[in-house]
């Protein structure tokens, strides 16, 4: 592994880029560990009941820190200047981590969606363990397992067609749950031009397009189950022979919370896919301006979704109530 400084006049342009990148790579990095910690630690307090949301939160939170300070962090020390070039096997290793981290993150947003939904389908509130059992349901457990398994099993081809190039190394596949440039000297070695694509196509779809898909879909449901019991719950005025949803203000506050979390992660990733598909398949004279635009891009949900979940979330907004209290 070699590393080297690297200095370059920059652009008023280039510095404009670099001061929002940091900024919003420094507001995940904060934001998704207050998440963490302040959520983790009501987990921990209250003891024999776990909010299965909750549990959901910080999995979420931890995904989107884990790819901040795996692979975000490192672009900004390589964008200040400083540049480090791994050996094969290293670089093979940061790549399959980082398509894992990436993919892992998607899945694990989606299963926010999905979980709300469940929830507001059951016509009950966030499925708590109040029996005195230790840890939360097993179908939770089960599916977080298998949403880090399974993407898992799929970043393998990261961890054997990628290799360690050098300064003059350029990208020539990108893929948005992997990389819009080369970091650490780390760059892809399919055997054709049309596997890599193959696997770019692939990854599009399966960590890309369905999700997004899928997000809308559950989102739109969950909107549209609160609506129906809403007008139920006039209908009978409040009637306790039908099956309304117990705490209704909540679960609507909770699905405005969720709706907008989707609307900045399909915005964000959007961006992405559209510029990095440009990139794979058109290359034109747009090219560098929709890839400053994809990398923006990939960190803005990451940056801005602890902030959205801090005004639905009521430990939360306590302790930033507390700290900035503290401050003034």
């Amino acid at each position: 592994m070699a590393a080297q400084g690297k200095a370059s006049q920059r652009t008023p342009s280039s510095v404009l880029y670099i001061a929002i990148y940091v900024i919003l790579v420094l507001l995940g990095n904060v934001g998704n560990t207050a998440v963490i910690g302040v959520v983790g630690d009501g987990l921990l307090r209250d003891k024999g009941v776990i909010r299965s949301s909750d549990v959901i939160l910080v999995n979420m939170a931890f995904s989107n820190l884990m790819v901040s300070l795996g692979r975000n962090t490192l672009l900004v020390i390589s964008d200040m200047g400083v540049e480090v070039f791994l050996n094969k096997s290293c670089c093979r290793f940061m790549m399959g981590i980082w398509v894992w981290l990436r993919s892992a993150n998607v899945w694990s947003t989606f299963f926010l969606s999905v979980f709300h939904f469940q929830t507001l389908r059951r016509l009950a509130p966030a499925a708590t363990n109040v029996h005195g059992h230790p840890g939360p349901p097993k179908p939770l457990i089960l599916g977080l397992c298998l949403i880090w398994s399974l993407n898992l099993i799929y970043s393998i081809p990261a961890f054997i067609f990628s290799k360690n190039g050098d300064e003059n190394s350029t990208e020539t596949l990108m893929l948005v749950s992997s990389t819009t440039r080369p970091l650490l000297g780390c760059i892809w070695d399919f055997p054709s031009a049309y596997s890599g694509l193959a696997f770019a196509t692939s990854s599009m779809v399966i960590h890309e397009s369905i999700p997004i898909f899928l997000m809308s879909i559950t989102n739109l449901g969950s909107l549209f189950t609160l609506y129906t019991h809403g007008r139920k719950r006039r209908a009978v005025n409040k009637s306790q022979d039908a099956p309304v949803v117990t705490g209704i203000p909540a679960e609507r506050r909770a699905a405005k919370v969720i709706f907008t979390l989707n609307i900045l992660f399909i915005s964000s990733w959007g961006a992405s896919i559209i510029s990095v598909n440009y990139f794979n398949y058109n290359r034109g004279s747009s090219t560098e301006f929709l890839l400053i635009v994809a990398r923006i891009a990939n960190i803005t949900f990451i940056a801005l979704s602890p902030i959205v979940l801090a005004v639905g979330h009521r430990r939360l907004r306590a302790v930033i109530k507390s700290v900035l209290s503290c401050v003034v």
